[in-house]
């Protein structure tokens, strides 16, 4: 029996492997779309190879090196949630630029055999071809290796480059080595980047297909209202004080009724999207329903008859009489409507205008290929000339904007702080790679970081890192070569991004915790400039076992530099002096060691205590009040940016904490009626975290008039929200007035409370 059984976080054993291997199966059975089943069949595939690997010991899940027999550096293929299937992902079939190569060495189609071929003096100087041209790509970090070992012999570093060899090379026959080629060297990530590429957008553009709702709609405004009024104006002829069929219909009459209804036959056959035409219940199924009638020689029964007078007069009463001034504006300005050229046929123009740019680049200038259309576009596609490209197409060729972050940011082509850090290992690349004197080796390195950056994170226990990119043996290898850290004064160098992506950071994304990718983004960036500033990440509660790396103590007393005596200290109810003690004797002691990592024993003892009495049993809700209380006390690296990075966010602390509260407004609305609110809460804390760190930057007498305008935008929104935040507004201006809260995070018998997210009871905003 496992007596620590309750410690165990689910997460990491088979539960959840097995619930996405159902929620895979059911999509390929149930899903309407046939690429949506095949793309859920291969997810099923690799889930069944995850549990396959778990079961046979063949996965070690939870640690670094989740595969039985592969070296960290491997990259493994990793599905939702960190789970590896047990795949490298630079396995499985060859290539086509392997193939190709094969073909081209004149040798067989093997890995190891390419391998074995670039170690030759014709492979060499096949490789230095490619790094003197920078006609390469690398799509998994793998792909860099032999380049680096071309680099290496070139070097003059044969010893570098023999050791390189041998520990790639029980590998050979399993793992792609080679680089793809491409057309030319990599745009430089420095002075703009690109969210997608132009090959992205056309793909979005292909996949677009007519919409069938809007489709349906022109459909039945070229062509049914217009038969419809063919229809009514025929029936009039029969009328007699607006009572249709009071004239008794002649012989041409019922002629040109049948001429009527055989025109509504081709039109049926022709135009099927529209069925209201065919719903007797309809005004259209009534008159040509009655119309079959008469024509047939059957007279019409009282129940028919009346529904096609009601028919009748309805359709005059709406729309006027056929002819008439109304009834021409209307039909007029319908058959504008359905004549406006489709959102499809307007993608494919843009398709039309993407095929003369490279694929695999980003967008510099997107303004030409959003014109209206053009005089010969119209005479080569039939589109009006002049029309306008709908928003949604423009969104998508947007989106392929390269440019420098903060543009894309202002534009909205970057709209979350994920998707920055999806972003940043572009410039991260270009910085890192600057400390190589070597061009050639500058750009290896960087195109190796961008591939290294794709590498999904495994899901860690016991305080394990991530594998990072100065492990792999290439940039080992070529270490070396790497100029000294470029120091606190680095002026334009890796401080400078860092700082610039900060200030980004918080600027545009107000209130918004710091995605893990960004985070380390930041990390490699600080050690760079070697700083000694502390990164810390978003601990999963899913998976936390209670103990915390020294670097979040450490981050915890830069906190402290910055926020001693400030609000944000008095708010929280923080004793950053005991931290700064606290941080003294544990640097001056050995650090414990759990589970094999050094941890900070007093740090976790602290964040537990903050946190409340423990639940007896493992809970997600204890663990994640233990990590937020971590958050505060190291601000989750708004003190670090502040106190270390040196940002200073243009439009001052003031208005970002404004602006910040407009967030907390916005999610505290996402409550109402919400049947699972606990998420939406959290967020609004965090958000309100970074409010009060904003705000303890601001001189007494700001703080006091913006807590103030937090009161006059708080009314701007549903009543409910005020409701809501009226404890949480009550708690910060006590506290800017000198009160505090008691020991339950509390005042004014529960007026004014201390805004956090997590519990482990009802949470009080509910």
């Amino acid at each position: 029996m496992n007596d620590n059984a309750e410690q165990q976080p689910p997460v990491a054993g088979p539960s959840y492997p097995e619930g996405q291997l159902a929620k895979a199966f059911v999509t390929a059975l149930t899903h309407a779309d046939a690429g949506a089943r095949r793309r859920a069949e291969v997810r099923g595939q690799r889930w069944r190879e995850v549990l396959a690997g778990m079961a046979a010991g063949r996965l070690s899940v939870g640690s670094r090196t989740p595969v039985v027999g592969l070296p960290p550096w491997v990259t493994p293929e990793v599905m939702r949630g960190g789970f590896a299937t047990g795949t490298a992902s630079a396995s499985g079939p060859l290539q086509t630029h392997e193939t190709e190569a094969a073909r081209r060495f004149g040798v067989p189609a093997e890995r190891r055999v390419l391998f074995a071929y670039c170690l030759t003096e014709p492979g060499l100087t096949w490789l230095w071809a490619r790094l003197d041209s920078g006609g390469y790509e690398i799509g998994v970090p793998e792909e860099a290796a032999l380049l680096t070992m071309a680099w290496l012999v070139r070097q003059g570093e044969t010893g570098a480059a023999l050791d390189l060899v041998a520990e790639l090379e029980p590998f050979a026959d399993r793992l792609r080595f080679l680089p793809r080629p491409a057309d030319g060297p990599a745009p430089d990530a420095e002075a703009a980047v690109h969210r997608h590429t132009v090959s992205d957008a056309v793909d979005t553009l292909i996949r677009r297909r007519p919409n069938a709702t809007v489709e349906t709609q022109r459909e039945a405004l070229a062509v049914w209202q217009p038969f419809g009024d063919e229809l009514l104006v025929h029936w009039l002829r029969t009328a007699r004080d607006g009572h249709v069929l009071e004239l008794a219909p002649d012989a041409g009459w019922l002629a040109r009724g049948e001429v009527l209804l055989g025109r509504y036959r081709l039109l049926a056959a022709e135009h099927t999207l529209c069925t209201k035409h065919r719903d007797p219940k309809e005004n259209l199924g009534i008159l040509r329903g009655s119309l079959e009638e008469v024509v047939a020689g059957r007279p019409l029964e009282a129940r028919r008859l009346g529904l096609l007078r009601h028919a009748v007069q309805s359709m005059v009463r709406r729309r006027g009489l056929p002819g008439s001034a109304a009834h021409l504006a209307l039909r007029r300005c319908q058959a504008e409507q359905a004549a406006l050229p489709s959102h499809h046929a307007l993608a494919q123009l843009m398709l039309r205008r993407l095929a003369v740019l490279p694929l695999e680049t980003g967008i510099t200038d997107v303004a030409p290929l959003l014109g209206p259309v053009a005089e010969e576009e119209s005479r080569e596609t039939g589109l009006p000339a002049g029309t306008v490209v709908p928003a949604t197409i423009g969104r998508v060729v947007e989106s392929a904007l390269s440019a420098p972050l903060g543009t894309l940011v202002e534009r909205g082509v970057v709209p979350s702080a994920e998707v920055m850090a999806e972003l940043v290992p572009q410039l991260v690349a270009a910085t890192t790679a600057r400390a190589y004197g070597d061009e050639t080796l500058r750009g290896v390195m960087a195109a190796n970081y961008r591939a290294f950056r794709n590498r999904r994170s495994l899901l860690l226990l016991n305080l394990e890192r991530q594998v990072r990119v100065d492990e792999l043996p290439w940039v080992r290898a070529v270490s070396g070569q790497r100029a000294a850290p470029l120091g606190a004064s680095g002026g334009e160098g890796a401080l400078s991004v860092l700082r610039q992506l900060g200030e980004l950071a918080v600027q545009a994304f107000p209130g918004t915790l710091l995605p893990n990718p960004l985070v380390r983004e930041f990390g490699v960036l600080e050690r760079q400039c070697d700083l000694g500033a502390p990164f810390v990440e978003e601990l999963a509660a899913d998976i936390f076992m209670g103990t915390f790396s020294p670097k979040f103590l450490k981050a915890a007393r830069v906190a402290g530099e910055l926020l001693g005596g400030t609000l944000y200290e008095r708010y929280y109810g923080i004793d950053y002096a005991a931290i700064r003690n606290l941080a003294i004797v544990e640097t001056g002691e050995a650090l414990t060691r759990s589970y094999d990592a050094r941890t900070s024993p007093g740090f976790a003892r602290l964040c537990a205590e903050r946190a409340g009495p423990a639940s007896r049993s493992w809970s997600v809700a204890a663990n994640g009040r233990v990590i937020e209380q971590a958050q505060i006390l190291t601000t989750h690296n708004l003190a670090t940016l502040v106190n270390r990075v040196g940002i200073a966010p243009r439009p001052g602390w003031a208005d970002l904490a404004r602006r910040c509260f407009v967030t907390v407004c916005r999610l505290t609305a996402r409550v109402h009626r919400n049947p699972r609110p606990l998420g939406t809460i959290k967020d609004a804390a965090y958000a309100w975290r970074h409010l009060v760190f904003h705000l303890s930057l601001c001189p007494p007498e700001e703080q006091r008039r913006v807590i103030t305008a937090l009161r006059e935008e708080a009314a701007r929104h549903p009543a409910h929200v005020a409701t809501r935040l009226a404890p949480a507004l009550a708690g910060l201006a006590l506290v800017a007035e000198g009160g505090n809260f008691g020991s339950d995070g509390t005042a004014d018998a529960g007026g004014a409370r201390r805004f956090v997210g997590w519990s482990t009871q009802g949470h009080w905003m509910r």
